[in-house]
């Protein structure tokens, strides 16, 4: 008995895969484990090698592990299909996607309308690019955000979120479970942006926040297509259209080359908008937009069915 016992801690027969909570723990030291192996690996290779187009397709490769490795151990350990992920890929999915890229572009564009008006920002020059030029930086760029908005969508909502709230869905009500992993997911994706340059404990909180507004999307539809439209615009147009900061980082192609001169309160300062109440607006602002387009849409803005009984591979 005691054997049984003990084996059920570690693998549901039912479902033929380890429960969540064991997923999740090796979700987590996959993760970390690769993240510090691959920057060990990129730090050696960048000591000895000149920043050209191989460096950069490599970065872009490292960009994307973690979600190439989530999607493994999804489809492996949790015997999830690709679809399960957020990866519908049907009519619908691409008309989220198109909502999501619109949206993260028309936010961004508002708060800098507003901070242009309030006197917050200079506009110091336009199509800059660094020693490559504008086209070149800005097409590089725009691929390396391409990758990101795929690789932590992947990662913090198609599959920490998703895992969270079918764990704990068994125990307690649907809101209370999708709440929970929203909030874990949320925080998560922020504590990875505390080694981030400008990082505070503001940021970080500010980071949580956007969280919670890519996280939005995803419950209501069960599909990552809003939150990675959503995701890519909102960095692309923060840093390489606007010229702010992206969380800490700065981007050296942009169509408006800008300084930020106003109160980092409203700001954000040297971090970007996300620890700045311009952008705490625009993220409930969005969050509503949200809401209401899924209302829109599909004539309802519930918690999706699919987030808490996953569609499994080789179920018996």
């Amino acid at each position: 008995m005691l054997t049984v016992n003990l084996r059920a801690l570690v693998w549901n027969a039912d479902e033929r895969r380890p429960p969540a909570p064991v997923r999740l723990m090796l979700a987590v030291v996959a993760l970390i484990v690769s993240v510090l192996l691959l920057g060990l690996f990129l730090s050696l290779f960048f000591t000895t090698t000149p920043i050209t187009s191989a460096s950069f397709g490599l970065s872009f490769v490292a960009i994307l592990f973690p979600g190439v490795l989530a999607v493994g151990l999804a489809v492996v350990v949790d015997r999830r299909t690709i679809a399960d992920l957020g990866f519908g890929f049907d009519r619908d999915w691409w008309i989220d996607l198109g909502f999501g890229l619109f949206l993260g572009a028309a936010l961004m564009t508002a708060i800098f309308l507003v901070a242009l008006a309030a006197g917050w920002v200079r506009v110091e020059g336009t199509l800059t690019g660094g020693s490559r030029g504008f086209l070149a930086g800005f097409t590089l760029l725009t691929i390396q955000f391409l990758a990101v908005g795929v690789s932590e969508e992947i990662v913090s909502r198609g599959y920490l979120l998703t895992n969270v709230a079918e764990g704990l869905s068994g125990y307690t009500t649907r809101f209370v479970a999708a709440s929970t992993a929203v909030l874990f997911s949320s925080v998560v994706f922020g504590a990875a942006h505390l080694q981030n340059p400008n990082a505070t404990l503001v940021s970080t909180v500010g980071i949580s926040l956007a969280g919670i507004f890519l996280a939005i999307g995803y419950v209501l539809t069960d599909e990552l297509a809003i939150p990675i439209g959503l995701h890519i615009t909102w960095n692309l147009f923060q840093g390489g259209v606007y010229g702010f900061a992206v969380s800490g980082l700065g981007v050296s192609a942009n169509v408006v080359d800008t300084v930020e001169t106003g109160p980092d309160l409203f700001t954000g300062g040297a971090f970007g908008p996300e620890a700045g109440l311009l952008g705490v607006f625009a993220i409930i602002l969005g969050t509503f937009l949200i809401i209401g387009y899924v209302r829109w849409r599909y004539g309802e803005a519930r918690l999706a069915p699919g987030l808490f009984s996953p569609e499994l591979r080789w179920r018996e």
